[in-house]
């Protein structure tokens, strides 16, 4: 339910409060019978409920958002802390990674095609961002597996990422 309709309903609430407890000052004030009195002021009472509750929830979904939004700028701090603190380290990989591609007589063509491999991309969006054929992308990693004596992909990233990454412990357990 979004918040108009909320709104809607709970102005619709209290305008049947507000009708059911004049209804009940006349039929008082008119010597209607009791249980007559009390059904029309159980209705009133449960409409009443109804406006507390949207109250309450209202309320409440207004202090979860504002504590989303405290939890999602935390996460961004942390993680432009994490990208500033890497950074240095960053660049010098990339520095050594196409000081590796250099050495290994890959053409800058062919550089820019294996940084792409190396983030993920698929041979089609590398294509795409490099204005080329899907053909000539293929091509370029064929030749960059090919001057490097590795199989693909996969010993492509091995390669350059297997010391970065913690080897698993002995005994199988992975932390999550």
């Amino acid at each position: 339910m979004n918040t108009n309709e909320r709104w809607v309903l709970l102005l619709t609430l209290l305008l049947i409060v507000v009708i059911v407890a004049i209804d009940l000052i006349t039929d008082t004030s008119q010597g209607v019978v009791l249980w007559h009195v009390f059904i029309e002021g159980s209705a009133g009472a449960l409409a009443l409920a109804g406006i507390l509750y949207l109250l309450h929830q209202q309320f409440q979904l207004k202090d979860d958002l504002q504590k989303e939004r405290l939890l999602s700028a935390a996460w961004q701090q942390e993680s432009e802390q994490w990208r500033s603190q890497s950074k240095a380290y960053l660049a010098g990989l990339s520095s050594l990674i196409e000081q590796q591609l250099t050495a290994w007589g890959l053409s800058p063509s062919e550089r820019e095609v294996a940084f792409f491999l190396l983030k993920g991309m698929s041979l089609k969006e590398i294509a795409m961002l490099r204005n080329t054929s899907e053909k000539t992308a293929r091509v370029q990693s064929t030749a960059i597996y090919a001057k490097s004596g590795l199989s693909g992909r996969s010993e492509l990233s091995a390669f350059f990422l297997e010391d970065l990454l913690p080897a698993s412990s002995a005994t199988g357990n992975h932390s999550a």
